[in-house]
């Protein structure tokens, strides 16, 4: 895991809005305690965000700039180099202000820097915050994988599939049991860093597998991953639960079966992950919990904050779940 993963991502879009809205807020509260009319609050507010945007707007391009330097540091290291950043960038501004001398009154410097170090201290704080807000996501994320991903009943079910082809086929029943070996590892580690595409796609094929030993004919998949990026980093079991979902509670209540369709693609450097299965009212599935899916949420915005999305959908016929999050590579 990375040393500095609990610094904030200067390089994700929702962290730098939180940054912008934390600091202007602040800028445009004093504005109006310090005026007596909209005219004068436009002054105040104009004067101070000409000193104080370029400061932001600068903090923000360098720190964007070094931060694949910055979380290789250790978190306190980290901390101390974008305070050292934004110290030296507002002193730089101040200086270049100054110089040219836009204002007859400045206020000085001492008390610039004293406010951005403030601030800087409010949004550090605020993020360390944020990020122990949503760590309880993991640990929920590993309980999950040891207790509900494989639910009992699966358990049993593989276990009886296979025991049925050790005679017939012992070298198909030999194959599921090292999925299952492998199934079982993945899920019973430490599932928190991020993890290639193609690792979550081939534990999900030898998931697929085990419920085929099943469900037989009943479960068809069709997986549209031409476009699919292998090196994009997700979160681990992504996907996996999802396809879970799908065979639960689109697939075991009709006695025809169905299919499955796994689409991933990329588009405008995000990549779309999208999953359909059948859906019928009368499923006596369908009111399964939400467990699975808001914990994929709650990943998705620890690891990508406003950049990750997931949405659900559902006609008479058809439910579907779509995931789009930020093209992260190797």
């Amino acid at each position: 895991m990375r040393k500095s993963s609990r610094l904030p991502d200067m390089r994700n879009l929702g962290v730098n809005l939180r940054i912008l809205i934390i600091v202007n807020t602040p800028l445009v509260l004093a504005a109006i305690a310090l005026s007596n009319d909209f005219n004068q609050f436009f002054n105040l507010i104009t004067a101070t965000s000409v000193i104080a945007q370029p400061m932001l707007l600068l903090s923000l391009l360098l720190l964007y700039a070094s931060y694949p330097i910055l979380i290789k540091l250790r978190y306190w290291q980290g901390l101390l180099a974008m305070v050292c950043i934004i110290l030296f960038t507002c002193s730089g501004v101040y200086e270049l202000i100054s110089q040219l001398l836009i204002f007859s009154e400045l206020p000085t410097q001492t008390r610039v820097l004293f406010f951005a170090l403030t601030l800087t201290a409010i949004i550090l704080y605020y993020f360390n915050l944020h990020h122990r807000a949503y760590s309880p996501a993991l640990i929920e994320a590993r309980l999950q994988a040891l207790q509900a991903r494989i639910r009992p009943h699966f358990l049993f079910n593989s276990i009886n599939a296979v025991l049925s082809l050790i005679r017939s086929q012992p070298k198909q029943a030999e194959t599921a049991l090292e999925d299952m070996a492998d199934l079982f590892r993945v899920l019973m580690a430490d599932n928190r860093d991020l993890v290639p595409l193609a690792q979550e796609i081939a534990l999900c094929r030898q998931y697929l597998s085990l419920e085929k030993l099943r469900l037989d004919e009943r479960l068809n998949i069709q997986w549209q991953i031409d476009d699919m990026p292998p090196d994009a980093l997700i979160p681990p079991l992504l996907l996996q639960p999802l396809i879970e979902n799908a065979v639960y509670h689109g697939i075991e209540p009709l006695a025809a079966g169905g299919t499955i369709i796994i689409q991933i693609y990329t588009k405008r450097n995000e990549v779309h992950i999208v999953l359909s299965n059948p859906y019928h009212r009368q499923n006596i599935h369908q009111n399964g919990n939400k467990m699975a899916l808001n914990n994929i949420k709650e990943r998705l915005t620890l690891h990508f904050d406003l950049e990750a999305s997931l949405k659900t959908t559902q006609s008479d016929t058809e439910y579907q779940v779509h995931i789009t999050l930020p093209h992260t590579k190797i």
